[in-house]
């Protein structure tokens, strides 16, 4: 039995310590029944190497994120930084998605593919686990497209910010 002002107690710490973590942002995109969908995720990780398999979160099963569970196959990106405006867009209802400033293209597979992305992992949605209003979404790696090297974008404390590391630089030229 729970106490009464518990759970919101719980639920508004829980969300601090998470707001003070940061996370990469990624964008993950798919043809739906209805044309291109995108969202804007902060929840990436890698379950497996072999298989390789990641997982993400979206909050719903309607609007954009409906669409996307409906996808046949998604990209997940990972932004880099200066990407701002494209996650802001893909974050927020009604903003102006998939235009020819983003720089979006469509790979042979049919995905809206993001090559200022530093990386984009297709795949197919192996399954959905729902947890609460959130739906847990485990993807099967097919392919991984090289994208543009740059700094991650992370997202921390409500604001965007990057890694600059050895990792997000260019490799130094061979000869």
């Amino acid at each position: 039995m729970s106490t009464p002002g518990l759970e919101e107690d719980v639920t508004e710490k829980f969300k601090g310590a998470f707001r003070h973590h940061p996370a990469g942002v990624a964008l993950v995109t798919g043809i739906a029944p209805d044309g291109p969908v995108g969202l804007t995720l902060s929840s990436v990780a890698s379950v497996s190497a072999d298989p390789a398999v990641l997982v993400f979160s979206v909050t719903r099963a309607t609007g954009s994120a409906g669409g996307i569970l409906s996808a046949p196959s998604v990209l997940v990106h990972f932004l880099v930084a200066g990407q701002e405006p494209i996650a802001d867009a893909f974050a927020r209802s009604g903003q102006p998605r998939f235009t020819p400033e983003q720089g979006f293209r469509t790979l042979p597979t049919g995905e809206p593919f993001l090559p200022s992305a530093r990386v984009a992992v297709r795949g197919t949605i192996r399954e959905t686990h729902p947890v609460g209003p959130s739906a847990l979404v485990l993807l099967d790696v097919l392919d991984v497209v090289e994208g543009t090297f740059g700094a991650p974008l992370l997202y921390v404390d409500r604001h965007y910010d990057s890694l600059v590391s050895a990792s997000a630089q260019a490799p130094a030229p061979q000869g």
